[in-house]
């Protein structure tokens, strides 16, 4: 009894901290509020298996295969491929020590799950592709807000973490929770090349 009294008083002084937090300058990520969003029951998204891809050759330093027809935005690190709710991102960004599953989970990991959109980690795990050893996250969250209606997904993720001469690259798949994207981001993964 004792117990549950002081843990819904830890409740309630936590509750209270969040909604005094911006009165006394304390920043909270709005991601890191939200709740997880239930997956959809028949999830659009799936890549077709008779989809068609290119090689993305990118200007930091790396190729990959990604859908033909998919919207590309570059950026200063990489470029972002989208359709619907599928996205495939790959950033490279410099690098001074190589990538172990202590580093990954106590920066890149933390950086995720504090930032993302109610995040749920998976697994990790070490991975090996043609272009060399790669560390694998496994995730859910939530999809960014439509800018029309307002409307959010369930997404699941993979993303691979690959180095080499003093760059980092990050590769990223999505697709709505349930969708069948095995094979299609197996290939895509595996065509991963740095130049």
């Amino acid at each position: 009894m004792a117990s549950s009294l002081l843990t819904r008083r830890r409740l309630h002084a936590i509750g209270l901290a969040l909604i005094l937090a911006p009165a006394i300058g304390i920043v909270v990520p709005a991601a890191a509020q939200e709740k997880a969003i239930a997956p959809e029951i028949n999830p659009p998204g799936d890549i077709p298996d008779n989809q068609q891809f290119v090689t993305f050759e990118a200007t930091q330093g790396a190729a990959l295969k990604v859908p033909e027809g998919w919207a590309r935005t570059d950026t200063k690190e990489g470029a972002i491929f989208t359709d619907k709710y599928g996205r495939i991102e790959l950033t490279i960004r410099p690098s001074t020590s190589p990538l172990t599953i202590d580093i990954l989970r106590a920066q890149q990991i933390a950086d995720l799950e504090n930032n993302g959109r109610a995040v749920k980690i998976l697994r990790t795990e070490q991975v090996k592709l043609p272009a060399g050893s790669a560390m694998k996250v496994v995730y859910t969250s939530n999809s960014d807000p439509n800018p029309v209606t307002n409307r959010q997904i369930r997404l699941e993720s993979e993303r691979f973490y690959l180095s080499r001469n003093g760059k980092l690259a990050e590769l990223t798949f999505s697709a709505p929770a349930g969708a069948d994207n095995v094979d299609q981001w197996t290939l895509m993964s595996k065509s991963f090349r740095w130049k």
